[in-house]
């Protein structure tokens, strides 16, 4: 049995000030494997007041210092990338292949490209006025991270933060504390300051609820599901924080009838199922031209029954199981409410996969006929669930595909280039990938609506954590004799 029972403050492992044990499960055997200690709201007064302490120094740290700090980070996540993959799977369920070369791998990727971000950062700049321009770290930051792609949205916020020269303090998922360990032991080894990184346990009705109000934390990020987002903006409202949010999405995908459907479709419906779909950018609805719907439909279909799911400890592209009961059941409840909504089930549906009576394992599921009125067509699902509509013209499809709370992501298949390009123009998402090829990394990630607000990634994420400051030109000064000494 595995015990995490202390947080990572002013660089050391420490016990907490109360807080109560949560249980660390394994969704593919339903079993316990392990004990995290919870925080408490002292343990954020703790690791915030040493992350104040530790801004004072930091944040006068060089670009070269901290470019420094940045490459033995990265090196340190290279040299765990196996443990890493290791705990993501067991804690999370992702299959080893996929927790190792993806969600593990992406964290070094990830420094790599904040590493390009400020080495090509302007510090300080003069404006065509003549004004000077200086980019200053904002402060602490309190960083709240989901469980779906763990090491993916730490390396999101934690490093853009430390880059610009700001201090930290973390929550991630508690059902995902063990790949966080991991993190915490490589920020250790590269060497930051004390202080500079934390660390703490929690839930968010506790910890990150203490995080959003306490008043020296002077940005809060999160990522999670738009409700929650929405009680962290309003905890941060009363010390006027800044509040970046990563949230939800219903993300659409256009397929033309001029595509390579033989090569987009099954790609477009793994790429749904990626992570036992659990992404907020998963591509969960299906436009479909209708010239070309039977034929999708189809191959939509082979490819849902050729999904393979099993033990995520294997390697392989398989998909594992749902990361919880209560997602379990989510999902099993919105298949049915698609069912009782009239959608056509096309493959999978209801209960667990043949040959898995344990585990929170969910059938790769497709609806047909979908209307963009059902709630499956409205609702993020987060599981292993597509819904395909039918549109008539490219403008049905914009209206379709833009007919939604959410604006994170969207999709484009079509073999005219001038086609993908005044489809993607005109969609109101944060990232459009064309024909397979998304963004890369180092290009800014998030979205529109309830999707959230703000950037994560390279240089937009880089200057999430940055303050403005404008001053006149002392040198300009100096010359027209406005100083009696040098």
């Amino acid at each position: 049995m595995i015990t995490v029972d202390k947080h990572y403050i002013d660089g050391a492992w420490v016990a907490g000030q109360g807080g109560k044990p949560f249980p660390i499960m394994n969704p593919a055997t339903e079993a316990q494997f392990g004990t995290v200690t919870l925080g408490s709201a002292a343990d954020v007064d703790h690791a915030v007041a040493a992350a104040t302490r530790a801004f004072a120094s930091f944040s006068l740290s060089s670009k070269a210092e901290r470019l420094g700090y940045l490459r033995a980070l990265q090196k340190a996540l290279e040299d765990r990338t196996d443990d890493m993959g290791r705990a993501i799977s067991q804690e999370m369920g992702a299959p080893m292949t996929l927790a190792r070369n993806a969600q593990a791998g992406c964290g070094p990727r990830h420094a790599a490209a904040y590493i390009a971000a400020l080495e090509a950062h302007e510090e300080e700049y003069t404006l065509p006025n003549g004004d000077i321009i200086r980019k200053e770290p904002i402060g602490v930051c309190g960083l709240i991270t989901p469980w779906n792609w763990p090491i993916n949205q730490i390396a999101q916020k934690v490093m853009p933060a430390l880059a610009a020269g700001a201090t930290c303090v973390l929550k991630p998922s508690e059902h995902t504390p063990l790949s966080a360990v991991i993190f915490a032991e490589c920020v250790h080894e590269a060497g930051y300051p004390a202080g500079v990184f934390n660390l703490v346990f929690g839930d968010g009705a506790d910890v990150g609820s203490a995080m959003s109000r306490h008043p020296d934390v002077a940005m809060m990020s999160f990522t999670g599901s738009t409700r929650a987002g929405a009680m962290v903006s309003r905890d941060s409202s009363e010390s006027v924080k800044r509040v970046a949010l990563e949230l939800g999405g219903k993300s659409a995908n256009l397929v033309f009838a001029d595509a390579d459907l033989e090569t987009v479709v099954p790609a477009s419906v793994t790429r749904c199922f990626l992570n036992t779909g659990q992404g907020c950018n998963a591509p969960t609805r299906m436009l479909v031209e209708r010239s070309c719907y039977d034929k999708v439909v189809d191959l939509a279909r082979q490819t849902a029954e050729a999904q393979v799911v099993d033990d995520p400890a294997k390697e392989g592209s398989h998909i594992g199981p749902l990361f919880d009961e209560m997602q379990f059941n989510r999902v099993q409840s919105m298949i049915q409410l698609g069912i009782d909504e009239g959608a056509r089930l096309l493959a999978g549906g209801l209960g667990r996969p043949e040959g898995l009576a344990k585990g929170w394992f969910a059938k790769p599921t497709i609806f047909a006929d979908v209307n963009n009125d059902m709630r499956i067509a409205r609702e993020e699902i987060f599981g292993p669930v597509l819904s395909i509509i039918p549109f008539e013209t490219e403008e049905d499809a914009i209206r379709i595909a833009n007919d939604s709370d959410y604006g994170l992501a969207a999709y484009v298949q079509t073999g005219s280039a001038a086609r993908a390009q005044r489809v993607a123009n005109q969609l109101r998402a944060g990232v459009v990938a064309i024909n397979g090829q998304g963004a890369a990394y180092g290009s800014p990630f998030g979205g529109f609506k309830l999707s959230g607000n703000g950037r994560e990634g390279g240089a937009f994420g880089l200057e999430e954590y940055l303050e403005v400051k404008v001053m006149p030109s002392i040198d300009a000064m100096a010359e027209a004799g406005r100083f009696t000494t040098a």
